[in-house]
């Protein structure tokens, strides 16, 4: 028990009082309601099913007074996992340095309890008031049968993941002052999607920007995750330094309204003829920069890749008739068309702005080389290099397949992964012929050394790469997705299928004059449907 603390029973209850502020306790200080009843035999039944209303509202009272009032062990005792409990609820005071704690119970939905945290957090002469809400759940025990709360990092706060913990102290970065080509702020409050961005921007370049630190709570990732400080309160104004970024406002605006149409949205928009980055924007309930580090299969937007190869071997021609049966077998798997559709004697064009998926797998005999979609990928479209952007990226990877995962690689699915950071690479260097790393800073700003490949496309192949992706976006499966686009336009669609999940996901590629750009969503169904519309959005603005 704390120094000085007072204990008064009332009504057989305990209460506790330290600084001027009390709460209930029941019989057992370390121990919480017990859950059970007493026979006359003096044995205690454990108790089963939902807690009670009584049950969840005195828990979570009991749970917000201890810790309010800095009893992290007596509150970790009244969680279902103390020993993770615990130093999360003591780094409250003592890393985030709060203080003057209070709380506000809400009225229970079910389960679920909400409640508002208001307190002060101070340190080293600086201090301001902080008020947040979050929510806890009270669950029944499973070993005691005790109403408990149901413990995970985001009830101490809703932003906090598994490992993450709140600190406050001098900033380990100056804070900048991020601004888009043209030289307009950037701010988390305009463009949301931004955040994870312009944290990261900061801890990379703020002490090279020329500010100076300030004092700050923030919200610091686990051990060895990736991620940068995310500021939740300032407490003292760093001196800004500038950061010049190639984001373009408004293409940004167009893309932060064009992933709200869809939960689980990603979408990133390329200069083709530079790389450099206009827009990156998400809409996830969980705050991951998917735009730029997700890792999954791209379905059909990959045959942008595997025509440029089968073209560059000289296997198929624009204009040249291949087969597009309804179904195919390779090694062992079948493979078929949406719908299963075929065309008839049509030509490779038709295939490819189509997305007939047997027209390309049939071709994987005559390439006869197991290893060839990854070193194209590669040696071309920069896929699988290490690319500095300037911000943390994955940057792609089309492993070496055999028999039926080869296959399923020529259409972009099996080990493929990637982004709609790379496959908007990869539709920037079908529009521009050649490789460019994207960016989201300069070179200049630090001189870093850019990802190069070892070759751009043949005239030859460029030339037949681009038309079939016109063809895509007029008359193709993108058309009614880009039918606003104005100008010489160029599309591909992709649907995914991700095990467990009963609705693919939507990819679509784009370019239109000399912006490019892909996006992906979640469990969308097809490229065009989704997908196709977010990218049109940006495009149009751009």
């Amino acid at each position: 028990m704390r120094s000085g603390a007072k204990i008064a029973v009332v009504g057989g209850v305990f209460v506790l009082f330290a600084g001027g502020v009390g709460y209930g306790a029941h019989s057992a200080l370390g121990g919480g309601d017990d859950g059970g009843t007493e026979s006359k035999s003096g044995a205690v039944t454990k108790r089963s099913g939902p807690p009670s209303a009584e049950e969840i509202r005195t828990t979570a009272k009991d749970f917000l007074a201890a810790w309010a009032s800095g009893q992290a062990p007596r509150a970790a005792q009244l969680t279902n996992d103390a020993a993770e409990a615990e130093p999360l609820l003591s780094s409250f005071r003592d890393g985030a340095h709060v203080s003057g704690v209070t709380m506000k119970q809400g009225k229970p939905v079910g389960p679920k309890v909400p409640f508002t945290v208001s307190a002060t957090v101070s340190y080293e002469g600086a201090s301001k008031p902080w008020t947040y809400a979050s929510e806890l759940t009270v669950v029944r025990g499973l070993t005691t049968g005790r109403p408990l709360v149901d413990w995970a990092p985001s009830v101490v706060h809703p932003q906090l993941g598994e490992g993450a913990r709140l600190k406050t102290g001098p900033t380990a970065a100056p804070p900048i002052k991020a601004v888009d080509r043209r030289g307009r702020e950037l701010t988390k409050e305009k463009y949301p999607s931004l955040g994870p961005v312009l944290d990261q921007l900061r801890q990379r370049y703020g002490d090279k920007a020329g500010g100076k630190p300030g004092v700050e709570l923030v919200i610091s990732p686990a051990d060895g995750a990736d991620g940068a400080d995310s500021t939740v309160l300032t407490l003292a104004e760093g001196e800004p330094g500038e950061v010049v970024t190639t984001l373009d406002a408004d293409v940004q605006a167009a893309a932060e309204q064009a992933v709200k149409r869809h939960s689980e949205a990603s979408v990133v928009a390329i200069r083709p003829s530079t790389g450099e980055i206009r827009a990156v924007a998400n809409n996830r309930a969980d705050g991951f920069n998917a735009a730029l580090g997700g890792q999954q299969a791209p379905g059909s937007t990959m045959k942008i890749v595997t025509a440029a190869l089968l073209l560059d071997k000289g296997l198929v021609a624009a204009d040249r008739k291949v087969e597009c049966p309804k179904n195919v077998m390779y090694q062992g798997r079948t493979f078929h068309n949406l719908d299963h559709f075929d065309i008839p004697d049509g030509t490779f064009t038709q295939s490819f702005a189509r997305s007939c998926n047997t027209a390309f797998i049939k071709q994987i005999r005559k390439v006869g080389d197991d290893a060839a979609l990854s070193r194209l990928a590669r040696d071309t479209f920069g896929i699988g290099l290490e690319w500095s952007t300037g911000v943390p990226t994955f940057d792609g990877s089309v492993p070496e397949g055999a028999g039926g995962e080869a296959a399923a690689q020529y259409i972009g699915q099996g080990t493929i992964q990637m982004n709609a950071l790379t496959v908007a690479s990869i539709a920037a260097t079908a529009k521009n012929g050649g490789f460019r790393q994207p960016v989201v800073v300069p070179r200049s700003l630090d001189g870093r050394e850019l990802a190069t490949a070892n070759r751009p496309l043949s005239g030859s192949v460029w030339g037949q790469l681009r038309d079939m992706m016109r063809a895509t976006a007029q008359w193709g499966s993108g058309a009614e997705a880009m039918a606003g686009v104005p100008g010489d336009k160029g599309a591909k669609t992709g649907s995914a299928e991700v095990d467990g999940q009963a609705t693919s996901n939507s990819w679509f590629a784009g370019f239109a004059g000399d912006l490019a750009a892909a996006a992906v969503v979640q469990a969308g169904g097809h490229g065009g449907d989704a997908a196709g519309p977010l990218v049109a959005s940006v495009l149009k603005s751009g």
